[in-house]
Parts: C-alpha cells; structure tokens; sequence
C-alpha cells in the first residue's frame, strides 16, 4: 500500500526520538560555578583535607550546593559567581602552597543523566570563557639536548668496543660532534663502526696538532626531525599535563613549526593555569658519585666528573655528569606499593632506554642512583632575537638503590608515601619534556563575554528558526507546520549528537553551522514539497502525488547535501580553530537534517494521509 511505513520503522523513529530528547536535556541544566582543588607535587588531598574545606567554608557562611573528592581532587559547587570567587579567596589562603585551587565550571546534570552517559555540549572558549596561551618551544635546547645525548651515546659505544679516544665534545658551529683520537688506526675504527649507526650524519675527518679529529655534523634533514620531534613530544606531554590536573575539555595543538596553542574552557584564573602549565621539566637518571665524600665536594674539592645537586628538603647528594637515561625514553609510569606496603613507582621505557638502563644497571647492581628533575622557568631577560631566555633549576627527586639489572621496566622505591609516589609518577609521564616551552601569548576570556557570546547566538538562530517556521506556515500550511515540527526536533537531535560525541566543541562560528542548518533543512523539505505540488498538477491522486514527490525529490536533496558535505569536510581538513567548529555542526547537521527532512516528515506525513483513498485534496 503506497504511504505507508511499516511498525518497526515507527518504532525504530520514536527510539530515536527519545535517545535525542534525552542526550540533549542535559544541555537544560546549565553549569555551576565552581572551585576545583588539586595537590602539586610533594602535597596530597585525603578526607581530612576535604573535611577541612567544607568546615571552612561553613565558618565564613559560603553556601555550597555540593562537594565531592574524587581521584585526589576536590570539586566544590556553589551557587553563584560571587560565592566562588570569594570560596578560592578563602580556600588559597588557608592551603597556601602546594595546591593549585582554580575556577571553574562544572555540569549540573542530574545524576540519572549521568548515569547513562549523557552530558552537555562542549562549549569553546568563545562561548564558555576561560584561558588561552601561545606557547614556544625551545628549538636551540632542544638541539643541545640531542647533541649532549649523542655524546653520551657516543663514549658508550666507543668504550664498549674499546676504541681507544682522547675526548668528544660537541660544536657549537655545526650542531655536531668532534671526536679526537690519538692515531689514525683509531679514528678508522670508530668511523667504520659509528657509520651504520647514526644514519642522517656527515662524517668527516682530519689532522690537526698531531691529533686525529672525526667530526659527525647534523644534516638539515635531521636537524628538522629532531625540531619536529620535540614540538610532537611536547604536544603529547602538555596533553597529558592538562589532562592529569582535571582540567575539563582542553584544546592542545600545534601552531606552525615551533609553537603550541593551549585553550582551558571554563577556567578563569589565568595564574593558575600558568601553575597547571608552567612547570616545564624533564628528568634524568645519574649515577651517585658515593666515592667523593660530601663535605669534602661542599669545602670546593669536587672532581670534574661530578657535580652536587640538593633535594626538595635542601640535602646535598653528589652526582656524577654523565647521563644515565634521559626521561624522553619514558613511556609510562604508575604508581602503586610493594609486597610491604611500601610506596613505589613502576616505570616502562623504550626499546633504546631499555638497552642503556640494562648495560648500566648491570655494572652497577648495590649502587645508588638519582632521578633528577630539571624544572625550566623565564628569567625576565631576552636575547638579542627577542626570544625570552630560560633558567634552569635542578631538584633530585629521588635516590634508589640498584637491586638487580634493569631493563624497559622498573621500579622506583625508597619513597616518602603513596602521594609522593602518585606525583613522582605523574611528573614521569608527563614531565619529561625534551625541550622547555615558554608563554608568549596570553588572553582571558571572561564567562561573562562567553555568555553574551551564547545569547547573541541564539538569539540570531530563534530570529532565523522564527521567519522560516512562519514562512512555512503560511505558504505550505499543514505541511509547512509538519516541516517546523521536525525543523525543531532536527536542533534537537544535532544537539543530542554533538553532545554524544566525544571531542566535538561547540564554538560561536558553530552556532553559525547550526543556523544555516536549519535553511538547508528547510530547503529539503521545500523541494519535496513542490515536488508533491507538480504531481497534483498533473492529475494523479493524492497519494500518488505523496509517494513520487518523495521519490523524485530525493536525488536532487542527496546531490545537494553531499556537495555541501564534502565542502564542510575540506574545510574540516585543512581549516584550524573557529573554521573547525563551523565545519563540524555543518557535517553534523547536514546528516541530521537528511535524516529528519526525509525519514522525519514521511513518517508523519504516512501517518496522516498514507493508505487513505477518500482524501482529494491536500493543505499543501
């Protein structure tokens, strides 16, 4: 029978129909304002500390609508602007150091939402408000970094296959290595043998002072890897940073060849964030020097191989130069206890640091060694290029005994607690950055701007949605009400998606995306329509005029859609930012408005008129 959908059809619509108004109700409930407190390293949030804040708050009459320690953070929700500024007032001057307390907002989604998985759109920060930085990395350290690496690496293999060498020092000139030999034998050997072994090099050798000199200089094919390298670990590292400190929906990506652009929605606090972020370090394992007694390396007799470093409770520990392992070669580290209950952290590393950490750790099992953090902060000076010049500031983090020979995995202990150990591990995934980063660019975006930003938005959508539902109205009268009921449930439904799917983000150009949805959704539904017109005017019967007017219109829908499709999807690929956002709600709502602009309207259409043969004429 023409016009008519089968039961499971209408079954299977009003299954989606509900999943939409569900995963897009909790974009009703809005967000609360919010303080989110979490430790830095060497602190640590239990239940008393959370005791400890409620209490406070209830001293100084701050109301809160609800509190919660979750994954050694707490999430404190208030109910207004004022009330949270003046709860992180109170909050930071009693935690003091060792706490990061932010501003922030949090989704006050009702817990049975929550429970399957529903949660509001992601906002951007236009819309919601927050941080933005411009970070730069350090290209010039990192280049030393591989150079002083590519040194260590170099003696260890020349040592290992007893090639007999008077030094090795790096060049400044040509971002290489200069090696100097003693006989002409020597140099042969090791050129042979260090060939194979670092491709992307140019050897070349010379006389020089009754000396034999190799040099090994970085081609600029290498030197753009090592660059492109760092700039990719870095991205990796600050994402895991972000993501590590509870920092809600962040933006972390490249910026042409040497910067990273860094967007925190919904936090406030710009100084804060540059807390979350600016602790741009790496670490590095070395060798305690136990032969060179401490008082006697404090008075100044320190031999050139070893130099002393202090802990974070100021002990002096001597170490030697020579890197062990740099923490580029970490994979990962978690925390957790031994068969004692001992705090401990499990480390995993790469197939190279595996190898060195193995050759090291077997000569030298029953010996100490160090984990030494290296934290990059500004100097306030700049170069003559402008370029701000960073300090570095050594801590050991830890001192360990080695128990056995070591190899990809391994165990840190000796460690104060299980805080301890959670943050130690925490810096071990995500502090090992190859090469500093500094903020060149800041900006704050106040929630108030970003609210003003969303209601200008809507507004401009509920003018548009507004003319054409009274246009449709008018001039295709029931059909035209038929076409504004789905209209509306399409918004609906590319909300529910958007809200589904993880990583989408609305931006301002998307509500953008959302408007010009609705025009091409409306568009849809016009051709079908005056397809349906054509028919009548024909002659044929209603319901054949039903049937071929859906039929025939939908090529001409699919062949525009698509072309608009694959638009939005270039724009996609090659756009970045705000253009990004509007491609994603326009892809989005092209397959919505498809979906309900076809499916939708027959379906209500079928069950009005479909199957009926006394019908003549149609409000159309």
């Amino acid at each position: 029978m023409l016009n008519k959908f089968p039961l499971w059809k209408y079954i299977l619509l009003c299954f989606v129909v509900v999943v939409s108004f569900l995963y897009a109700a909790p974009n009703l409930y809005g967000e609360d304002p919010a303080v989110q407190i979490s430790a830095t390293r060497g602190a640590k949030i239990d239940q008393q500390t959370f005791e400890k804040i409620n209490a406070l708050l209830k001293d100084n009459n701050i109301a809160v609508k609800n509190s919660k320690l979750d994954n050694g953070q707490i999430l404190v929700r208030l109910s207004s602007g004022q009330d949270q500024l003046i709860a992180r007032d109170v909050i930071k001057k009693e935690l003091k150091d060792g706490f990061i307390t932010a501003l922030n907002l949090a989704p006050a989604t009702p817990a049975w939402l929550s429970a399957i998985g529903a949660s509001p759109i992601k906002l951007g920060l236009d819309l919601r408000g927050g941080v933005h930085f411009l970070m730069e990395v350090d290209m010039d350290e990192a280049i030393k970094k591989s150079q002083v690496q590519m040194v260590q690496d170099l003696r260890a293999d020349l040592r290992e296959q007893k090639i007999r060498f008077r030094g090795i020092r790096e060049s400044k000139k040509t971002n290489g290595v200069i090696l100097r030999f003693v006989s002409e034998e020597m140099l042969d050997k090791a050129e042979e043998y260090l060939k194979p072994l670092n491709p992307g090099y140019l050897f070349s050798n010379e006389q020089k002072n009754n000396e034999f000199v190799l040099k090994i200089n970085i081609t600029e094919k290498k030197l753009h890897s090592i660059k492109e390298n760092a700039l990719q670990q870095n991205l990796g590292i600050l994402r895991n940073r972000v993501n590590e400190l509870g920092v809600a929906e962040p933006l972390v990506q490249r910026q042409g060849s040497d910067r990273i652009v860094v967007e925190l929605p919904g936090i406030q606090d710009t100084a804060r964030a540059k807390e979350i972020l600016g602790a741009t370090a790496t670490l590095e394992f070395h060798a305690v020097d136990t032969k060179t007694d401490i008082n006697d390396a404090l008075s100044g007799r320190l031999p050139a191989s070893s130099i002393i470093q202090k802990t974070r409770e100021g002990r002096p520990v001597v170490i030697q130069k020579r890197i062990i392992l740099m923490g580029n070669h970490i994979v990962d580290a978690r925390s957790s206890t031994d068969e004692y209950g001992r705090a401990q952290v499990s480390i995993s590393l790469d197939s190279q640091g595996g190898s060195k950490m193995s050759r090291f750790t077997k000569r030298n099992i029953g010996k100490p060694m160090a984990t030494l953090f290296i934290e990059y902060l500004p100097s306030g000076k700049k170069k003559a290029n402008g370029k701000a010049i960073i300090e570095k500031r050594y801590e050991i983090a830890n001192v360990a005994t080695i128990q056995a020979q070591l190899g990809r995995s391994f165990r840190i202990t000796g460690l104060d607690n299980p805080a301890e150990a959670h943050n130690l591990a925490l810096l071990l995934r995500a502090g090992a950055l190859i090469a500093p980063i500094q903020i060149v660019e800041e900006r704050t975006i106040g929630p108030s701007l970003g609210a003003q930003n969303i209601k200008d938005g809507l507004k401009a959508m509920a003018y548009g949605l507004f003319a054409v539902c009274l246009f449709m109205a008018i001039y295709y009268r029931k059909f035209g009400l038929i076409a504004n009921c789905v209209l509306l449930f399409n918004i609906i439904m590319l909300v529910a998606v958007m809200s589904m799917i993880p990583g989408a983000t609305l931006t301002l150009p998307g509500i953008a995306g959302i408007v010009l949805t609705v025009g091409m959704a409306v568009d849809a539904n016009v051709l079908i329509f005056e397809r349906i017109r054509d028919e009548l005017r024909a002659g044929k019967s209603v319901q054949r005029a039903i049937n071929e007017g859906y039929a025939n219109a939908f090529s001409t829908i699919a062949d525009a859609n698509v072309t608009t499709f694959i638009t939005a999807v270039i724009l996609f690929a090659v756009g970045t930012g705000s253009i990004k956002g509007f491609a994603v709600t326009l892809m989005l709502g092209i397959a919505t408005s498809m979906f309900t602009s076809i499916v939708g309207t027959r379906a209500i259409v079928n069950a009005l008129w479909g199957g009926r043969n006394d019908i003549k004429k149609l409000s159309i």
